[in-house]
C-alpha cells in the first residue's frame, strides 16, 4: 500500500521540481542578466547580453533584439538563428508598431505570420521602455520542442521576458546617459582646452555703447602677455605696463581688475592730460577753502577704494607729483590737498606708460624709488607689427562692432585689402587699426577693397615732413591725425573720439 502510495506521489513530485528548478533558472538569469548589465559597456555589448540570457531560458528557435535611437531609427541589433542580414534586423526596429507593444508587458502571438523575412507559428516580444521612451524591443520566435509535441511559450514565458526587457531598458537608458555624459565630458575638454588656446579676453563689463569689451589675441608674443596679466591679476601686486600708444594698456589693466575680483571699482586717470596742480587735486583730493570758490571733493585713489586705480601715462607726472605718489604706495594712505588728516586706502595700482621708464631713471628725471614701487610685475604689450597674424581677427572683431553699434550690415572685406593692412606698420597700432577700419566701413558701399584701404592709409601731400626726419614718429601721428580729420570733415571732437584721446590731448597736440 505504501508502495503504491508512493508510486501516485512520484509523478506529481518529479513535475513540481521541474517547475521549481524553471523558475529557479529564470531567478538565477534575472540576477546575472542584472550583474552583467551594471557592467560598463556600449549598447550593442548590452544587447547582445540581453538575448543571450533570454534564449537561455525561453530557447526559442529565433530571436532578435533592436534599439531605436531618439527619432525611432534603428541603432544596434542582435540576433539569433535569423536567416537574413543585419540590414534587414536593423530595420525591424520599426515591425513591433503593428504589434501595438504595451509599456512593460510582453505581447504573445499564437497565430501564425512572418516576422520580417522570418515565417513564425508563434512569437513573444515586449518592448523596451524606460521613462516614456521608447528603446527599441526584444522578440523571440517559435519555442523549441523537446519531444514528438511542439512547444509553446508560457504565461511564465510572458512574465520572465518582460523582466528581462525592464532591466534590460532600465541598462540601456544608463549607458545612453553615461554616453551622453561622456560625450558632454569630451566637449567640455574640449571647451576648457580651447578656453587656454583661447584667442580672445574679456575685459569685464560692456561698454557704454554696450559693446562687449575684448583683446583679440592669437599671436603668441600677445598671447604670452595675456597669459602674465592673468597669472598676476588675483594677486595684489602692483603692475607696470609697457607699450607703445595703442598697444592696449587700458584693455589690459581692465582684464587685471575684472580677474582680481576685488570689490571696489577700476578708476582710471590720464596723468599727462592734466597740469600739475589739477593732477595732485584729482589724484589725492582736495579741502574744502584751500582756495576762494573751492569745494571738497576726493581724489581718485579715495574713489577707488578697495578697488583698482589705472595711472596711464605714468611717466609723464611731475617730480612734485612723483614724491606724494610714492608716500601714498608707500603708506597706503592719502593726504588731500591742504589736507591735515591722511586717510587710509586700500587700492591696487596699475599704472601705463609708453616711455622707457628705466632710462628716465637713469637720466634722474624719474624718482627710482616710485619706478620699483609700480614696478611690482611689468608687462610689456607687442606693438600690432609684431603681431600681424592678429590684424585679420581684429578687423573682423571690430567691423562687427562697429556695424553692430551703427545698426549696419557687415561690408565684405577683399583679400586685398586685408593684404594691405597686413602689410602696414601701424605707427598707431591697435588703436590706428581701429580708426581705419570704422573709417573704411563708413566710407564703403557694402565692399572694402584694397583701393579704399590704400587712400586710408597712403600718407598724402602735406601730411608728412619730406627731410631727413620725414618719417620720424611725431610726424607719423601727425599725419594719421590729419587724415582722420580729413575723415570727419573737420570736426576735432569726432576726431578725437575716433583716435581714443581726449579733446584737449589733441588740442596739446596742435589741432
Amino acid at each position: 500500500m505504501d508502495g503504491e502510495r508512493k508510486a501516485k506521489r512520484s509523478p506529481r513530485a518529479t513535475a513540481v521540481t521541474l517547475d521549481e528548478k524553471r523558475r529557479i533558472l529564470q531567478l538565477e538569469t534575472l540576477h546575472d542578466l542584472a550583474l552583467a548589465l551594471r557592467a560598463e559597456a556600449d549598447e550593442q555589448e548590452l544587447l547582445d547580453e540581453l538575448l543571450l540570457r533570454a534564449c537561455a531560458v525561453l530557447d526559442p528557435a529565433a530571436a532578435v533584439a533592436v534599439t531605436r535611437d531618439d527619432l525611432g531609427r534603428g541603432q544596434a541589433a542582435a540576433a539569433v538563428g535569423w536567416p537574413s542580414g543585419d540590414e534587414e534586423i536593423v530595420a525591424l526596429a520599426d515591425h513591433p508598431t503593428a504589434l501595438e507593444l504595451p509599456q512593460r508587458e510582453a505581447v504573445l502571438v499564437n497565430q501564425p505570420g512572418r516576422f520580417g523575412s522570418r515565417p513564425y507559428r508563434q512569437l513573444l516580444a515586449c518592448a523596451l521602455r524606460h521613462r516614456d521612451r521608447d528603446l527599441g524591443f526584444i522578440a523571440v520566435l517559435d519555442k523549441e520542442g523537446r519531444g514528438p509535441q511542439a512547444q509553446e511559450f508560457s504565461e511564465d514565458d510572458e512574465r520572465f521576458l518582460s523582466s528581462v526587457a525592464a532591466l534590460s531598458a532600465v541598462a540601456l537608458d544608463n549607458a545612453r546617459a553615461v554616453q551622453r555624459l561622456e560625450t558632454q565630458r569630451e566637449r567640455l575638454e574640449a571647451e576648457n582646452q580651447a578656453l587656454k588656446d583661447r584667442w580672445s579676453w574679456r575685459t569685464g563689463a560692456a561698454g557704454k555703447s554696450g559693446d562687449e569689451e575684448l583683446i583679440v589675441a592669437r599671436a603668441p608674443v600677445m598671447r604670452t602677455a595675456l597669459q602674465l596679466a592673468e597669472r598676476v591679476a588675483p594677486r595684489g601686486v602692483s603692475v607696470l605696463l609697457r607699450g607703445e600708444s595703442g598697444t592696449g594698456k587700458e584693455l589690459v589693466a581692465r582684464l587685471l581688475h575684472f580677474e582680481s575680483q576685488r570689490s571696489g571699482p577700476l578708476i582710471a586717470i590720464n596723468c599727462a592730460a592734466l597740469p600739475e596742480s589739477l593732477l595732485e587735486s584729482e589724484l589725492f583730493g582736495i579741502e574744502g577753502g584751500v582756495a576762494t570758490g573751492v569745494q571738497a571733493r576726493p581724489g581718485k585713489f579715495q574713489l577707488a577704494d578697495r578697488g583698482t586705480l589705472f595711472l596711464d601715462e605714468i611717466g609723464d607726472i611731475p617730480s612734485s607729483v612723483q614724491v606724494r605718489l610714492l608716500r601714498v604706495l608707500q603708506e597706503r594712505e592719502v593726504l588731500k590737498v591742504g589736507g591735515r588728516r591722511p586717510q587710509p586706502v586700500d587700492v591696487r595700482v596699475i599704472a601705463a606708460t609708453h616711455r622707457n621708464l628705466a632710462a628716465l631713471v637713469a637720466g634722474q628725471s624719474y624718482r627710482e624709488d616710485l619706478y620699483y614701487r609700480l614696478k611690482g610685475v611689468e608687462i610689456e604689450l607687442p606693438p600690432l607689427r609684431r603681431r600681424r597674424e592678429d590684424i585679420p581677427h581684429l578687423v573682423r572683431h571690430f567691423a562687427e562692432r562697429f556695424c553692430q553699434r551703427e545698426g549696419i550690415p557687415v561690408p565684405a572685406i577683399d583679400t586685398e585689402a586685408t593684404t594691405r593692412l597686413m602689410a602696414y606698420e601701424f605707427p598707431g597700432n591697435v588703436r590706428e587699426l581701429q580708426n581705419v577700419v570704422e573709417g573704411a566701413i563708413s566710407l564703403s558701399e557694402g565692399r572694402i577693397d584694397g583701393d579704399l584701404v590704400r587712400t586710408l592709409l597712403s600718407p598724402r601731400e602735406g601730411d608728412l615732413q619730406t627731410g631727413q626726419d620725414g618719417l620720424d614718429l611725431r610726424s607719423v601721428e601727425e599725419g594719421h591725425i590729419r587724415r582722420i580729420l580729413r575723415l570727419t570733415e573737420g570736426n576735432k571732437s569726432a576726431a578725437a573720439r575716433l583716435l581714443g584721446i581726449d579733446r584737449r590731448t589733441l588740442a596739446r597736440k596742435g589741432f
